[in-house]
């Protein structure tokens, strides 16, 4: 008789609950923040370019500090260096929060978000391999789904309630983002948390670049990561987001924050839904009809002036894009060995951080030099192209079926 599933076993364990509650606060904090420099940027400036600018300085930090990262979170306590990263995130949500108080320069704000996202690079390898060793093996696919579904949840809870502190105070989110992370801080050292050993390597560039051969050896993952980073790129709409509310739209700060969490929405229903669904079979087919359509909702969002069929819209890219990372996430977790997570988390984020943030200023280019809608309805156009670039030239990828029945495929 086959044993029964437990879709809540992680949640029967304390430090994964602990572990949770006080990642939840400090991400919903993290998620204000966002909606609040976007928004504000826009309004003191005026241009759609100052988005992309956003973008860029959170970018940045991932494409030069990651790598570093991952090798620190291999080799070092993780707990500690999680909770370093914390500290920095709230002396830089208290300095934004001060200079959005006092009309400070952009300038100088531009500076805090860029060592606010240092500081979360520098601590996010570490904290995606802690998880391992704080569940107990069998229990681990159990907690990555929720992880994935509960970071979706302050995906739309966060910037909802983010449009409501806007109406009342843009520096009051920078306050509420650092009290998050300070309250996670707190909670970290109630964990009863036993690291793991840690293997002798040495230390050397090939010991730093050992995720990046892993990613290049692992054929699957690294197409997944392409594909993931060149869609998402381009058919990133959402740090348009203060010009559709506010200009073509009409919906003010509190429909921006309404707009914001539609794809957050949208993602956390997929992953709810992923949880309870019978195993996903032809995964590579549908990983790629899924982005496909992520495209075609990014077009018709750029075209719409309808309020309604803007969040629509919004939502099926979130739900779609939901596909793509249980897919990418599941994989990388199976194939990746315990000792390499750091590693090879900080090269996933790379490509994640480039796709997001990066599309931001590519968003933000265009749509300076040829208008929102343009620089929107081309970037999902572009998407589709990709995907069918990547259904010619990669059979592998549309012969996956199983996820967990997908072998390696390291090279000697």
């Amino acid at each position: 008789m086959a044993e029964k599933h437990d879709p809540y076993a992680a949640f029967r364990i304390s430090d994964y609950r602990i572990y949770v509650i006080g990642w939840l606060v400090a991400l919903m904090g993290t998620r204000l923040q966002t909606v609040a420099i976007s928004w504000e940027m826009y309004e003191r400036t005026g241009q759609a370019l100052s988005l992309g600018l956003v973008g860029l300085t959170l970018a940045i930090p991932t494409m030069l500090f990651a790598l570093p990262a991952g090798y620190l979170a291999d080799r070092f306590e993780r707990r500690k260096l999680v909770m370093l990263s914390l500290v920095g995130m709230t002396l830089t949500s208290l300095a934004l929060g001060y200079l959005s108080y006092t009309h400070g320069s952009t300038t100088l704000m531009y500076a805090m978000l860029f060592l606010d996202a240092t500081a979360i690079v520098l601590g996010r390898p570490a904290r995606t391999a802690m998880l391992p060793q704080i569940v107990p093996r069998d229990v681990f696919p159990n907690a990555v789904t929720w992880n994935t579904s509960l970071m979706q949840l302050t995906g739309f809870i966060g910037p909802a309630v983010g449009g409501f502190v806007l109406v009342y105070s843009i520096s009051a989110a920078y306050l509420i983002s650092a009290l998050g992370s300070l309250f996670f801080i707190v909670i970290l050292t109630r964990l009863h948390y036993r690291p793991g050993p840690r293997p002798s390597q040495p230390r050397n560039l090939d010991t730093l670049l050992q995720g990046v051969k892993f990613v290049r050896d692992e054929r699957i993952l690294l197409t997944l990561m392409s594909l993931d980073l060149f869609a998402v790129l381009l058919g990133g709409a959402t740090y348009l987001l203060p010009i559709f509310a506010k200009d073509i739209l009409n919906a003010g700060v509190t429909g921006y924050g309404i707009l914001q969490a539609a794809p957050a929405v949208g993602s956390f229903c997929m992953a709810i839904s992923l949880v309870f669904l019978p195993p996903m079979r032809r995964a590579g087919r549908v990983l790629l009809v899924a982005i496909a359509g992520f495209g075609l909702a990014t077009i018709v969002f750029g075209f719409s002036t309808s309020f309604p069929l803007s969040w629509a819209m919004l939502f099926l890219t979130g739900a779609l894009d939901n596909i793509s990372m249980v897919v990418r996430q599941t994989l990388t977790q199976l194939l990746t060995p315990d000792e390499m997570r750091g590693r090879v988390s900080a090269v996933s984020s790379i490509f994640i951080g480039a796709s997001n943030e990066l599309g931001g200023l590519e968003s933000g280019l265009v749509a300076q030099y040829f208008g929102p809608v343009f620089s929107v309805v081309s970037g999902g156009i572009g998407t589709l192209i990709v995907v069918a670039t990547t259904a010619l030239f990669s059979p592998r990828l549309l012969a996956v079926d199983r996820l967990h029945e997908t072998k390696s495929e390291r090279v000697g």
